[in-house]
């Protein structure tokens, strides 16, 4: 059995592959999947990139994408550190300070 076989319109991932990218076991990778966490994105390919699909899988600061073709087939596999999807990154330019200046009127 391959390590990712196509069902229709969706692809299935052997938990062995994720757990190996995620440091988990097969089991903590199917009960993490279960209780949905670790996501899963699945995009398909147009253009040049027609009969390909991107999966893609985050869990705890890690991704892991694998371009398949359209019989499952890994043409391409990487893991990467990504920040959390539900963190909300804030930016702060130099000239914003993090409290407000009070500011001083005087009384004449």
């Amino acid at each position: 059995m391959s390590c990712v076989e196509r069902n229709g319109d969706q692809f299935i991932v052997d938990a062995r592959e994720l757990a190996k990218a995620f440091d988990l076991t097969a089991d903590e990778t199917r009960i993490r999947m279960q209780a949905g966490q670790i996501a899963a994105l699945c995009e398909c390919g147009e253009g040049d990139d027609s009969g390909r699909w991107r999966l893609t899988f985050r869990h705890q600061g890690r991704a892991l994408r694998m371009i398949v073709d359209t019989h499952g087939e890994i043409l391409s596999k990487s893991t990467f550190p990504v920040g959390h999807p539900n963190v909300v990154t804030r930016t702060q330019s130099p000239a914003t300070r993090e409290e407000p200046v009070p500011t001083r009127r005087d009384k004449t």
